[in-house]
């Protein structure tokens, strides 16, 4: 079944009104007909079994034949702020963080970083990666479309979690005591929590890096005895982190 998106005002007693690039991806590339069924999410995590009704220029009305809040979603908000890597590599990353629960992804631009972004390019490429982000939860049938926020330092990445008071902050790194880390730290996760990952470039985080994390809170965390490329570490963390918030162990 195909899944689209609607903001909560497009949404009345029993229809609900899609517009934008959306129609023009049912008309012409997915060729849907009056009738069919879909997945329509609001972004608030309502869900709304669908059948078209009707197929205009600029809109698309479908009828609503259940509403349902969505199990789809963690029960917690997790963040991954990713250490910029080079080429296409973050949109890899950002699309198979959304498939594993990510509430946001956050570009960290850190001291081993080789990828520079001025402020006209970043804008352009977070245009492009929320592209992905949205693509990706339609895919997984996410009830919310994750955002990709601006690029941030690695100091305004931790003064961004201290502000928000998330309620704990990890950073997978290489020199950490063993996987008593990790499973020390997946113990502590449950229900409710809004949770920080900081995952390092290909070059890893500079020792400098470490201790201000450390000064922050962040507690280091071992991923195992092999080293992880920066486009692994993220996914190897946030599967844990789902494995554990879905009730696996």
């Amino acid at each position: 079944m195909h899944h689209f998106f609607a903001d909560p005002s497009q949404v009345a007693e029993d229809t609900v009104t899609i517009t934008g690039p959306d129609v023009n991806h049912m008309k012409n590339v997915l060729r849907m007909k009056p009738g069919e069924a879909l997945l329509v999410s609001d972004g608030t995590g309502n869900d709304y079994q669908c059948e078209i009704e009707r197929l205009e220029a600029d809109r698309a009305v479908v009828r609503i034949c259940q509403a349902f809040c969505s199990q789809m979603e963690l029960p917690s908000r997790i963040w991954l702020f990713q250490g910029l890597p080079k080429a296409d590599k973050l949109e890899f990353i950002i699309q198979k963080a959304v498939e594993l629960g990510a509430e946001a992804v956050v570009p960290v631009a850190t001291k081993n970083a080789v990828v520079r972004l001025d402020e006209k390019k970043a804008q352009s490429k977070r245009k492009r990666w929320q592209s992905i982000a949205e693509s990706a939860a339609k895919q997984s049938k996410r009830s919310r479309i994750p955002s990709v926020e601006t690029v941030m330092s690695l100091k305004e990445a931790f003064g961004f979690i201290k502000e928000q008071g998330f309620d704990l902050c990890l950073i997978p790194y290489e020199q950490a005591q063993g996987m008593e880390t990790m499973k020390e730290a997946l113990a502590q996760v449950s229900s409710g929590q809004s949770i920080a990952v900081f995952i390092g470039p290909e070059g890893g985080f500079d020792e400098s890096e470490i201790k201000l994390a450390l000064e922050h809170g962040v507690r280091p965390v071992s991923l195992g005895k092999r080293i992880l490329r920066t486009e692994t570490a993220g996914l190897a963390i946030l599967s844990a982190l789902m494995m554990k918030l879905e009730g696996a162990f």
